[in-house]
């Protein structure tokens, strides 16, 4: 709904995509990516590789802005703005004055109401002249991607057949995910859009220059299309970072990212560059500052939610313990999987290409009809599997963590972390970002959600009382692994069952 789109739109759209192996990419070499370090998922046994003055902007409206959207309280958010730019919190869309045909891809495409609390801070920051950049942070589901699609669109001129907006993601899926929601917001706009993903089947020579308006990507190929020439920054006027935390960690695409701001920003220095994302841990944070600092004298804004506004109330975590790893699968076949087709689809959340694999022998051996996404895959198999997933066609999928960050399908109701996340080359540090978007994917925009953590041994009880303490939040434990009783009574405490 909020957030998510499968609807074909007409404004526009050229889709630039081709068959790749890699999950991501880098701009360092067309090659394929080595299969350490890879952000998503890690080939076999390899562990996740991841890694001024305070003006109150008052919210006055108690309500939500709809059911599938959840807020967080007005006052666990934090706006820090800059200079003497005056912001006015929008009560209505109406209020930022949005042209006619946006306003009416929000109310008829969109079926929004009005803005979301978050929305009603972060766009008159983006919206109101000299345009800021603008570092912003909430929870998943808050209405975030609506915020910077709404940013592209308002700064776009339909009648200028060039790049004007870029929005630059970590996984082609993620890309492909915006600007299905780009496409519906700015159906009646006329705005144009491609896709800027990898095209193993052709020659960076022979792609055309890009005309269109929008150019939504991973940053491997955005590089490569900007040295080659294909990609022309003289009409940037915004640029987003999508899921910038990773973008801009030492594990993820911090030099890609870098050199596409530093290069767009000396092009057209007015350039507003926006990075948002679930998460910022204090070393992102702190290089975000740093670098939109560096690469523009612009003044910048920020928007944050407080961290244990970040926890998800509104999903119920359960944690169980089990004797061995036959006991988890037992777990996900006789209790997850027999309840959970009761109440919409499934994620269950792997940490590697072989667990992945296991898990799906046994689950299909068993009789169940499950799918798996993996960053081997070759794209077309990716995309037909996130197809036919959206589309309700399978109800249970086995992931790495190619799809924990900004997947969005309203019908899962149940995650799975079949292994905890672990932060890249450690043996007892949790990855507390990426637990928080793999339990994002359930109970999006405000539904019933709960999340089943299968815990085997010292080594993960150790990790869930990690997280727990982070996120000042105590998970419920499920008494016993074999009881039908206690998984009913935890559905039902989720209100699920």
């Amino acid at each position: 709904m909020a957030e998510t789109s499968t609807d074909s739109a007409a404004s526009t759209t050229d889709t630039l995509a081709g068959t790749s192996t890699p999950a991501t990419e880098s701009s360092a070499q067309d090659a394929k990516l080595p299969e350490s370090k890879r952000w998503a998922d890690v080939s076999d046994d390899e562990k996740d590789d991841l890694e001024s003055k305070i003006d109150s902007l008052a919210i006055e409206e108690p309500k939500k802005v709809n059911e599938f959207l959840e807020d967080p309280e007005p006052s666990n958010i934090q706006a820090v703005t800059s200079g003497d730019t005056p912001y006015t919190s929008a009560k209505r869309f109406e209020d930022l004055n949005l042209s006619p045909e946006l306003l009416q891809g929000l109310y008829v495409e969109m079926k929004f109401e009005r803005p979301s609390k978050i929305q009603a801070i972060t766009l008159p920051m983006i919206l109101t002249p000299p345009y800021k950049h603008l570092i912003a942070q909430a929870h998943n589901g808050s209405g975030k991607t609506t915020c910077f699609v709404l940013g592209m669109l308002s700064r776009v001129d339909p009648k200028l057949a060039a790049p004007q907006a870029l929005c630059i993601c970590p996984t082609r899926e993620l890309a492909m995910q915006n600007q299905e929601v780009l496409e519906r917001m700015g159906k009646y706009t006329g705005i144009s859009s491609t896709l800027a993903i990898p095209m193993e089947d052709m020659p960076i020579g022979k792609i055309p220059p890009v005309t269109k308006q929008v150019v939504i990507g991973t940053p491997g190929t955005i590089n490569k299309w900007f040295t080659a020439k294909k990609l022309g920054m003289g009409a940037m006027t915004i640029l987003v970072f999508d899921e910038a935390d990773h973008m801009l960690a030492e594990g993820g695409f911090k030099q890609d990212s870098e050199r596409i701001m530093k290069g767009i920003v000396k092009i057209s220095p007015k350039c507003q560059v926006l990075l948002f994302s679930a998460t910022f841990n204090d070393a992102v944070k702190d290089f975000a500052t740093r670098i939109v600092t560096q690469i523009s004298v612009n003044e910048y804004n920020q928007l944050f939610v407080k961290k244990e506004e970040l926890s998800l109330d509104s999903l119920k975590q359960y944690k169980v313990y089990c004797p061995d790893e036959r006991s988890k699968i037992m777990v996900i076949k006789d209790k997850i999987l027999e309840m959970g087709q009761k109440v919409g689809q499934t994620i269950i959340f792997v940490k590697t290409r072989n667990s992945a694999s296991m898990l799906h022998k046994s689950l299909v051996e068993y009789g169940y009809e499950v799918t798996t996404i993996q960053g081997a895959l070759k794209q077309e198999d990716r995309d037909k599997i996130v197809k036919e997933f959206k589309e309700g066609l399978t109800q249970v999928l086995i992931s790495t963590d190619l799809l924990a960050r900004g997947f969005d399908q309203a019908q899962v109701n149940l995650v799975v972390n079949y292994d905890l996340p672990l932060k890249y080359d450690t043996r007892g540090e949790p990855d507390y970002e990426v637990y928080l978007h793999r339990i994002g994917r359930a109970g999006r925009f405000g539904r019933k959600g709960a999340v089943f953590n299968l815990l085997c041994g010292d080594r993960d009880d150790m990790l869930m009382t990690k997280i727990e303490n982070h996120f000042n939040h105590q998970v419920t434990e499920v008494a016993s692994w074999e009881s039908d009783k206690d998984f009913e009574d935890a559905l039902k405490k989720a209100g699920l069952m």
